[in-house]
């Protein structure tokens, strides 16, 4: 005679499979990123999320179509090595000048940080444009308002570029060596120069203030009344 603790057992391994298919649809009919939470509202509250998530990742590690992580979520890319099958010219996203890459460089690695910041560090001014292509991209954010004089914007990047450039988050930026080894640093760089940790929270800071309805008003974000603009 079957155990209760078998039957259990086989109980419990039949919910996790159906969480591992449920889960599974939930990330392949978004276009997006689907985050930890989303699947879990859907999903047994005793069941793991991150633990099933891990286990469908490993499943696809070497298929054409791969589980990858963006932050606190989870999406279906192509295999890195088959990209190229793929690639069209017309679906190519537009070159950004160097310019802009300096800019999302600083972003991403001193976020977060005002625009006064960032013209600071290039020693150049930065265009209202420059910023702007960033934004389009969804690669960068108004995070909020720094508490000094002014209260100038602060800005950091967003899920969006994590999932482009196929990092699971900040800390995957990266470092000194890894730029040395792509050639994008002069091998001429000061003896003292480093490389920020980048912030690995999205939360604001101490001297940062949320954007309110005003500040997306002034900054242009919406319309006078709260409406978006066109």
């Amino acid at each position: 005679m079957e155990s209760e603790d078998s039957r259990g057992s086989e109980s419990d391994d039949r919910a996790y499979a159906e969480a591992e298919r449920i889960a599974e649809a939930l990330v392949f009919a978004s276009a997006q990123p689907v985050s930890e939470g989303f699947i879990a509202d859907r999903l047994p509250r005793a069941l793991n999320v991150r633990s099933i998530m891990l286990k469908l990742k490993e499943q696809y590690a070497h298929r054409g179509v791969n589980l990858v992580q963006v932050d606190d979520a989870w999406a279906f890319r192509t295999a890195a090595d088959l990209s190229f099958v793929i690639r069209r010219d017309d679906n190519e996203v537009k070159k950004l000048s160097r310019a802009a890459l300096e800019v999302l460089a600083i972003i991403g690695y001193h976020q977060p940080v005002t625009r006064a910041e960032i013209e600071d560090i290039r020693g150049v001014q930065t265009s209202r444009g420059t910023l702007d292509v960033l934004m389009e991209a969804g690669w960068v954010r108004f995070r909020g308002r720094r508490r000094t004089p002014g209260r100038p914007v602060t800005l950091g990047t967003t899920r969006e570029f994590l999932d482009h450039f196929g990092l699971e988050e900040l800390r995957d930026l990266p470092g000194l060596e890894e730029l040395k080894g792509a050639g994008l640093l002069s091998g001429r760089i000061p003896a003292n120069f480093n490389i920020p940790s980048p912030s690995m929270s999205d939360e604001l800071t101490e001297d940062e203030d949320p954007i309110t309805q005003l500040d997306l008003e002034e900054l242009g974000l919406l319309a006078p009344g709260g409406s978006s603009e066109e």
